[in-house]
Protein backbone atom coordinates (compact mmCIF):
# COMPACT_ATOMS: atom_id res chain seq x y z
CA UNK A 1 0.00 0.00 0.00
CA UNK A 2 0.87 3.16 -1.16
CA UNK A 3 0.35 5.64 2.31
CA UNK A 4 -1.11 8.64 1.47
CA UNK A 5 1.55 11.68 1.72
CA UNK A 6 0.53 15.57 1.54
CA UNK A 7 2.33 17.15 -1.77
CA UNK A 8 3.75 14.06 -2.80
CA UNK A 9 0.78 10.94 -3.64
CA UNK A 10 -1.25 13.08 -6.16
CA UNK A 11 -2.63 10.73 -8.97
CA UNK A 12 0.57 11.60 -11.02
CA UNK A 13 2.79 9.57 -8.99
CA UNK A 14 0.24 7.21 -7.74
CA UNK A 15 0.52 6.20 -11.62
CA UNK A 16 4.26 5.97 -11.91
CA UNK A 17 3.96 3.80 -8.54
CA UNK A 18 1.16 1.85 -9.93
CA UNK A 19 2.86 1.36 -13.41
CA UNK A 20 5.62 -0.53 -11.00
CA UNK A 21 3.37 -2.21 -9.08
CA UNK A 22 0.40 -3.27 -10.40
CA UNK A 23 -1.80 -5.14 -7.41
CA UNK A 24 -0.65 -2.63 -5.04
CA UNK A 25 -3.28 -0.31 -3.36
CA UNK A 26 -2.34 4.00 -4.20
CA UNK A 27 -4.03 5.98 -1.34
CA UNK A 28 -4.50 9.69 -2.29
CA UNK A 29 -3.04 12.51 -0.57
CA UNK A 30 -5.07 13.52 2.46
CA UNK A 31 -8.53 15.85 1.90
CA UNK A 32 -9.94 18.21 4.83
CA UNK A 33 -13.07 17.09 4.93
CA UNK A 34 -14.53 20.87 5.87
CA UNK A 35 -12.54 21.75 2.37
CA UNK A 36 -14.74 19.03 0.29
CA UNK A 37 -17.62 20.21 1.65
CA UNK A 38 -16.97 23.92 1.56
CA UNK A 39 -15.77 22.82 -2.72
CA UNK A 40 -12.57 24.36 -2.08
CA UNK A 41 -11.02 24.00 -5.91
CA UNK A 42 -7.85 22.36 -4.60
CA UNK A 43 -9.52 19.70 -2.73
CA UNK A 44 -11.39 18.27 -5.57
CA UNK A 45 -8.01 18.67 -7.57
CA UNK A 46 -6.69 16.25 -5.14
CA UNK A 47 -9.81 13.91 -5.40
CA UNK A 48 -8.91 13.41 -9.31
CA UNK A 49 -8.06 10.05 -10.44
CA UNK A 50 -6.28 8.42 -13.59
CA UNK A 51 -8.46 6.27 -15.58
CA UNK A 52 -5.88 3.67 -14.65
CA UNK A 53 -6.35 3.59 -11.11
CA UNK A 54 -8.77 0.94 -9.58
CA UNK A 55 -9.03 0.72 -6.58
CA UNK A 56 -9.31 4.45 -6.39
CA UNK A 57 -8.65 5.13 -2.81
CA UNK A 58 -8.94 8.55 -0.98
CA UNK A 59 -8.30 9.60 2.15
CA UNK A 60 -10.66 11.83 4.14
CA UNK A 61 -9.10 14.20 7.45
CA UNK A 62 -11.38 15.50 9.92
CA UNK A 63 -12.17 16.41 13.61
CA UNK A 64 -15.86 17.20 13.75
CA UNK A 65 -17.62 13.75 13.04
CA UNK A 66 -20.93 15.86 11.42
CA UNK A 67 -18.85 17.64 8.42
CA UNK A 68 -16.48 14.49 7.47
CA UNK A 69 -19.59 12.36 7.82
CA UNK A 70 -20.86 14.65 4.91
CA UNK A 71 -17.66 14.88 3.03
CA UNK A 72 -17.70 11.31 2.88
CA UNK A 73 -21.45 11.26 1.85
CA UNK A 74 -20.43 13.53 -1.17
CA UNK A 75 -17.48 10.82 -1.88
CA UNK A 76 -20.38 7.79 -1.83
CA UNK A 77 -23.04 10.03 -3.57
CA UNK A 78 -21.06 11.88 -6.28
CA UNK A 79 -18.98 7.85 -6.92
CA UNK A 80 -15.67 9.92 -6.27
CA UNK A 81 -14.02 7.10 -5.03
CA UNK A 82 -13.75 3.15 -4.04
CA UNK A 83 -12.39 3.11 -0.44
CA UNK A 84 -12.02 5.49 1.81
CA UNK A 85 -9.23 6.06 4.61
CA UNK A 86 -9.71 7.79 7.58
CA UNK A 87 -6.14 10.11 9.06
CA UNK A 88 -5.73 9.71 12.01
CA UNK A 89 -2.28 9.22 11.96
CA UNK A 90 -1.06 12.78 11.03
CA UNK A 91 1.86 14.16 13.68
CA UNK A 92 1.78 17.76 11.78
CA UNK A 93 0.94 20.69 14.77
CA UNK A 94 -1.32 22.21 11.88
CA UNK A 95 -3.52 19.19 12.56
CA UNK A 96 -2.91 18.10 15.88
CA UNK A 97 -3.81 21.53 17.45
CA UNK A 98 -7.21 20.89 16.04
CA UNK A 99 -7.14 18.20 18.24
CA UNK A 100 -7.10 15.98 14.23
CA UNK A 101 -5.08 13.39 12.97
CA UNK A 102 -2.73 11.05 15.58
CA UNK A 103 -4.15 13.31 18.36
CA UNK A 104 -7.88 12.39 17.41
CA UNK A 105 -8.07 8.89 19.13
CA UNK A 106 -7.84 10.43 22.67
CA UNK A 107 -11.10 11.51 22.54
CA UNK A 108 -12.71 7.93 22.50
CA UNK A 109 -16.05 9.43 22.43
CA UNK A 110 -15.43 11.63 19.37
CA UNK A 111 -13.31 9.24 17.40
CA UNK A 112 -15.77 6.31 17.75
CA UNK A 113 -18.33 8.67 16.41
CA UNK A 114 -16.57 9.95 13.93
CA UNK A 115 -16.00 6.23 12.28
CA UNK A 116 -19.68 5.23 13.07
CA UNK A 117 -21.19 8.06 10.77
CA UNK A 118 -18.58 7.52 7.98
CA UNK A 119 -19.07 4.15 7.87
CA UNK A 120 -22.88 5.00 8.18
CA UNK A 121 -22.56 6.91 4.61
CA UNK A 122 -19.83 4.21 2.88
CA UNK A 123 -21.08 1.15 4.00
CA UNK A 124 -24.61 1.08 1.69
CA UNK A 125 -22.75 2.45 -1.40
CA UNK A 126 -20.41 -0.41 -1.18
CA UNK A 127 -17.67 1.63 -0.15
CA UNK A 128 -15.09 0.10 2.71
CA UNK A 129 -13.51 2.66 5.31
CA UNK A 130 -10.44 2.05 6.75
CA UNK A 131 -8.32 4.06 9.39
CA UNK A 132 -4.53 5.03 9.65
CA UNK A 133 -3.48 5.36 13.39
CA UNK A 134 -0.18 6.31 15.62
CA UNK A 135 1.00 4.02 18.59
CA UNK A 136 -0.03 7.37 20.50
CA UNK A 137 0.60 11.37 21.35
CA UNK A 138 3.49 10.11 23.51
CA UNK A 139 4.71 6.42 25.11
CA UNK A 140 2.58 8.35 28.40
CA UNK A 141 -0.41 8.41 26.92
CA UNK A 142 -1.11 5.43 23.70
CA UNK A 143 -4.31 4.74 22.54
CA UNK A 144 -3.33 2.17 19.48
CA UNK A 145 -4.93 -0.91 21.03
CA UNK A 146 -8.17 0.98 22.07
CA UNK A 147 -8.18 2.88 18.66
CA UNK A 148 -8.08 -0.61 16.71
CA UNK A 149 -10.78 -2.24 18.64
CA UNK A 150 -12.77 0.68 18.55
CA UNK A 151 -12.26 1.02 14.45
CA UNK A 152 -12.81 -2.94 14.17
CA UNK A 153 -16.42 -2.62 16.37
CA UNK A 154 -17.89 0.66 14.45
CA UNK A 155 -17.34 -1.00 11.08
CA UNK A 156 -13.84 -0.23 9.71
CA UNK A 157 -12.28 -3.15 6.89
CA UNK A 158 -8.88 -2.38 8.15
CA UNK A 159 -6.54 -0.68 10.64
CA UNK A 160 -3.23 0.92 9.09
CA UNK A 161 -0.62 1.34 12.24
CA UNK A 162 2.16 3.71 11.74
CA UNK A 163 3.90 2.34 14.29
CA UNK A 164 5.55 6.04 16.48
CA UNK A 165 3.78 8.56 18.62
CA UNK A 166 3.14 11.79 17.71
CA UNK A 167 5.98 13.10 19.69
CA UNK A 168 8.57 10.55 17.83
CA UNK A 169 7.21 12.28 14.51
CA UNK A 170 9.37 10.59 11.77
CA UNK A 171 12.56 10.23 14.12
CA UNK A 172 14.47 7.01 15.00
CA UNK A 173 13.07 3.36 14.39
CA UNK A 174 9.47 2.14 14.03
CA UNK A 175 8.30 0.06 17.53
CA UNK A 176 7.19 -3.09 14.83
CA UNK A 177 6.78 -4.30 18.19
CA UNK A 178 3.62 -2.47 18.63
CA UNK A 179 2.07 -3.55 14.93
CA UNK A 180 2.16 -7.10 16.03
CA UNK A 181 0.51 -6.60 19.11
CA UNK A 182 -2.47 -4.72 17.26
CA UNK A 183 -2.36 -7.84 14.48
CA UNK A 184 -2.75 -9.84 17.32
CA UNK A 185 -5.36 -7.73 19.19
CA UNK A 186 -7.45 -7.56 15.96
CA UNK A 187 -9.72 -10.21 13.25
CA UNK A 188 -10.05 -7.76 10.91
CA UNK A 189 -6.71 -7.32 8.99
CA UNK A 190 -3.72 -4.79 9.64
CA UNK A 191 -1.53 -3.00 7.54
CA UNK A 192 2.54 -2.39 9.46
CA UNK A 193 3.52 1.28 8.63
CA UNK A 194 7.20 2.79 9.28
CA UNK A 195 10.50 2.43 7.91
CA UNK A 196 9.61 -0.08 4.70
CA UNK A 197 13.41 1.18 2.62
CA UNK A 198 13.27 -1.87 0.40
CA UNK A 199 11.53 -5.03 -0.29
CA UNK A 200 13.63 -6.90 2.51
CA UNK A 201 12.13 -4.51 4.72
CA UNK A 202 8.58 -5.49 4.11
CA UNK A 203 9.53 -8.85 4.03
CA UNK A 204 11.17 -8.79 7.49
CA UNK A 205 7.74 -6.58 9.05
CA UNK A 206 5.64 -9.19 7.88
CA UNK A 207 7.26 -12.45 9.28
CA UNK A 208 8.28 -10.62 12.58
CA UNK A 209 4.65 -8.93 13.06
CA UNK A 210 2.44 -11.30 11.31
CA UNK A 211 0.68 -7.95 9.65
CA UNK A 212 -1.15 -8.12 5.97
CA UNK A 213 0.56 -6.26 4.77
CA UNK A 214 2.67 -2.61 4.63
CA UNK A 215 2.33 0.59 3.97
CA UNK A 216 5.39 2.88 2.35
CA UNK A 217 5.71 6.18 2.60
CA UNK A 218 8.83 7.92 2.67
CA UNK A 219 10.64 5.19 1.27
CA UNK A 220 9.30 5.28 -2.09
CA UNK A 221 10.07 8.62 -2.43
CA UNK A 222 11.80 9.47 -5.57
CA UNK A 223 11.58 5.54 -6.24
CA UNK A 224 8.01 4.44 -7.37
CA UNK A 225 9.64 1.20 -8.46
CA UNK A 226 10.08 0.29 -4.86
CA UNK A 227 6.13 -1.35 -5.22
CA UNK A 228 7.60 -3.91 -8.16
CA UNK A 229 11.07 -4.80 -5.62
CA UNK A 230 8.16 -5.80 -2.91
CA UNK A 231 5.81 -7.26 -5.34
CA UNK A 232 8.60 -9.62 -6.38
CA UNK A 233 10.00 -9.97 -3.09
CA UNK A 234 6.44 -11.70 -2.09
CA UNK A 235 6.22 -13.51 -4.65
CA UNK A 236 9.76 -15.18 -3.69
CA UNK A 237 11.50 -13.33 -6.43
CA UNK A 238 14.95 -12.10 -5.90
CA UNK A 239 14.33 -9.95 -8.83
CA UNK A 240 14.74 -5.98 -8.27
CA UNK A 241 14.57 -2.41 -9.94
CA UNK A 242 17.79 -0.53 -9.76
CA UNK A 243 17.60 1.83 -12.69
CA UNK A 244 20.32 3.72 -14.28
CA UNK A 245 20.63 7.49 -14.53
CA UNK A 246 19.52 7.35 -17.77
CA UNK A 247 16.08 5.47 -16.98
CA UNK A 248 15.50 7.65 -13.67
CA UNK A 249 15.46 10.77 -16.51
CA UNK A 250 13.26 9.01 -18.61
CA UNK A 251 10.94 8.83 -14.69
CA UNK A 252 11.67 12.36 -14.21
CA UNK A 253 10.64 13.47 -18.11
CA UNK A 254 7.27 11.14 -17.86
CA UNK A 255 6.77 12.59 -14.08
CA UNK A 256 6.70 16.21 -15.91
CA UNK A 257 4.08 15.37 -18.39
CA UNK A 258 1.78 13.75 -16.06
CA UNK A 259 2.04 16.97 -13.53
CA UNK A 260 1.51 18.91 -16.62
CA UNK A 261 -1.62 17.21 -17.30
CA UNK A 262 -2.36 17.28 -13.21
CA UNK A 263 -2.44 21.05 -13.16
CA UNK A 264 -4.37 21.67 -16.33
CA UNK A 265 -1.62 22.69 -18.85
CA UNK A 266 0.33 24.52 -16.82
CA UNK A 267 3.74 23.86 -17.14
CA UNK A 268 5.26 26.36 -14.74
CA UNK A 269 3.36 24.53 -11.78
CA UNK A 270 4.17 21.34 -13.22
CA UNK A 271 8.16 21.65 -13.14
CA UNK A 272 7.75 23.36 -9.60
CA UNK A 273 5.75 20.66 -8.05
CA UNK A 274 8.85 18.33 -9.64
CA UNK A 275 11.16 19.75 -7.84
CA UNK A 276 10.79 17.84 -4.97
CA UNK A 277 10.60 14.36 -6.96
CA UNK A 278 14.02 15.80 -8.45
CA UNK A 279 16.30 15.54 -4.97
CA UNK A 280 14.81 12.24 -4.17
CA UNK A 281 15.33 10.87 -7.59
CA UNK A 282 18.92 12.14 -8.01
CA UNK A 283 19.94 10.84 -4.14
CA UNK A 284 23.36 9.30 -4.02
CA UNK A 285 23.89 10.26 -7.48
CA UNK A 286 27.15 11.40 -8.55
CA UNK A 287 25.52 14.80 -11.00
CA UNK A 288 26.97 17.49 -8.46
CA UNK A 289 25.26 20.34 -6.96
CA UNK A 290 25.25 22.24 -10.10
CA UNK A 291 22.66 19.60 -12.10
CA UNK A 292 20.87 19.36 -9.31
CA UNK A 293 20.20 23.07 -8.63
CA UNK A 294 19.27 23.68 -12.84
CA UNK A 295 16.34 21.50 -12.10
CA UNK A 296 15.23 24.02 -9.22
CA UNK A 297 15.87 26.88 -12.07
CA UNK A 298 13.37 24.50 -14.65
CA UNK A 299 9.87 26.37 -15.53
CA UNK A 300 8.45 24.36 -18.27
CA UNK A 301 8.74 20.68 -19.48
CA UNK A 302 11.06 21.37 -22.00
CA UNK A 303 13.37 22.73 -19.56
CA UNK A 304 13.21 19.58 -17.43
CA UNK A 305 14.18 17.21 -20.72
CA UNK A 306 17.25 19.41 -21.74
CA UNK A 307 18.35 18.94 -18.27
CA UNK A 308 17.75 14.94 -18.17
CA UNK A 309 19.24 15.10 -21.65
CA UNK A 310 22.63 16.28 -20.06
CA UNK A 311 22.82 12.99 -17.74
CA UNK A 312 25.19 10.32 -18.35
CA UNK A 313 22.68 7.92 -18.85
CA UNK A 314 24.27 4.69 -17.97
CA UNK A 315 25.69 5.69 -14.35
CA UNK A 316 24.09 3.10 -12.19
CA UNK A 317 22.38 3.48 -9.43
CA UNK A 318 23.92 3.96 -6.14
CA UNK A 319 23.53 0.80 -4.12
CA UNK A 320 24.62 2.04 -1.25
CA UNK A 321 21.86 4.29 -0.71
CA UNK A 322 19.66 1.43 -1.39
CA UNK A 323 18.64 1.03 1.86
CA UNK A 324 18.50 4.43 3.81
CA UNK A 325 15.90 6.46 5.31
CA UNK A 326 14.73 9.58 2.97
CA UNK A 327 12.52 12.09 3.56
CA UNK A 328 11.56 13.73 7.02
CA UNK A 329 13.60 12.46 10.08
CA UNK A 330 13.46 14.39 12.60
CA UNK A 331 11.93 14.35 15.80
CA UNK A 332 9.20 16.50 16.90
CA UNK A 333 10.17 19.35 19.09
CA UNK A 334 6.51 19.52 20.90
CA UNK A 335 3.43 17.85 20.42
CA UNK A 336 0.93 20.22 19.98
CA UNK A 337 -2.75 20.14 21.07
CA UNK A 338 -6.00 22.30 22.26
CA UNK A 339 -5.93 23.49 25.54
CA UNK A 340 -6.92 20.91 28.32
CA UNK A 341 -6.70 18.06 25.33
CA UNK A 342 -5.36 15.50 28.11
CA UNK A 343 -7.01 15.88 31.09
CA UNK A 344 -10.11 13.55 30.04
CA UNK A 345 -10.53 10.59 27.51
CA UNK A 346 -14.08 12.09 26.32
CA UNK A 347 -15.10 15.18 25.03
CA UNK A 348 -18.31 17.06 26.87
CA UNK A 349 -20.85 19.06 24.82
CA UNK A 350 -19.37 22.68 25.92
CA UNK A 351 -16.25 21.49 25.00
CA UNK A 352 -17.37 20.05 21.30
CA UNK A 353 -19.02 23.15 21.57
CA UNK A 354 -16.18 25.30 22.24
CA UNK A 355 -13.60 22.74 19.71
CA UNK A 356 -16.01 22.94 16.77
CA UNK A 357 -18.06 25.83 17.31
CA UNK A 358 -19.77 26.72 13.85
CA UNK A 359 -16.48 24.04 13.02
CA UNK A 360 -13.37 26.89 12.58
CA UNK A 361 -11.59 24.26 10.43
CA UNK A 362 -10.40 26.44 7.13
CA UNK A 363 -11.64 25.67 4.39
CA UNK A 364 -8.82 26.81 2.48
CA UNK A 365 -5.47 24.34 1.45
Amino acid sequence: MLSPMAGVTNWPFRVLCEQFGPHGLYVAEMITARALVARNPKAFRLCRFAPSEHPRSLQLYGVNPDITRQAAAMVADGDMADHVDLNFGCPAPKVTRHGGGSALPWKLDVFAELIHRVVGVCEPAGIPVTAKIRVGIDHEHETFLEAGHIAQEEGCAAVTLHARTTAEYYGGHSDWNRIAQLAEELSIPVFGNGDIWTAEDALEMMSQTGCAGVAVGRGCQGRPWLFADIANALNGSSERVNPTLGQIGEIIARHARLLTEFYDGDEKMAVHDLRKHVAWYLKGFPVGGEARRAFMECESVADVDAKVARFDADTPFPMEIADKPRGRVRYARKVHLPYGWLDSRTMPPEARKQLFGDDPMDASY
